[in-house]
């Protein structure tokens, strides 16, 4: 009796421990977006609407997501890292090459760029900008 009680508490705290992870893999971010700048806004600002759901059922996380090192250099996305709002590190102030030093200018540089080969038809403005 006392190893059956055992086994089954041994059960249930595998299981529990199971789903917990799995509630944790499952958290994804939203499936739909608004990406606005705050720290760099524009004259007149127009946020862009970002379907992340349909880009997460055709792209790996790693295909945008990054982070950076102690010195502010790229280190590549890994599974169940953080994720930071990019404009935490794209801005004016943190000092990158002008390519990617604002927020709009780094989903510039990433969205259209990946548009562009993937179906250039969605390289346009108003996809994305209503």
């Amino acid at each position: 009796m006392k190893k059956t009680l055992l086994y089954g508490v041994l059960l249930l705290g595998c299981c529990t421990l199971g789903m917990a992870g799995l509630a944790v893999s499952a958290d994804k971010g939203p499936a739909e977006m608004t990406l606005t700048s705050t720290i760099d806004p524009a004259p007149t600002p127009k946020p862009a609407r970002f379907p992340h759901a349909a880009h997460q059922g055709r792209l790996e996380c790693a295909a945008c997501h990054h982070s950076k090192d102690a010195n502010g250099k790229r280190v590549a996305y890994s599974e169940g890292q953080k994720i930071e709002k990019c404009e935490s590190c794209h801005n004016s102030k943190a000092g990158m090459p002008d390519k990617v030093n604002t927020f709009k200018n780094a989903a510039h540089a990433l969205c259209r760029d990946c548009h562009s080969k993937t179906k250039p038809e969605l390289a346009k403005c108003t996809v994305c900008h209503k």
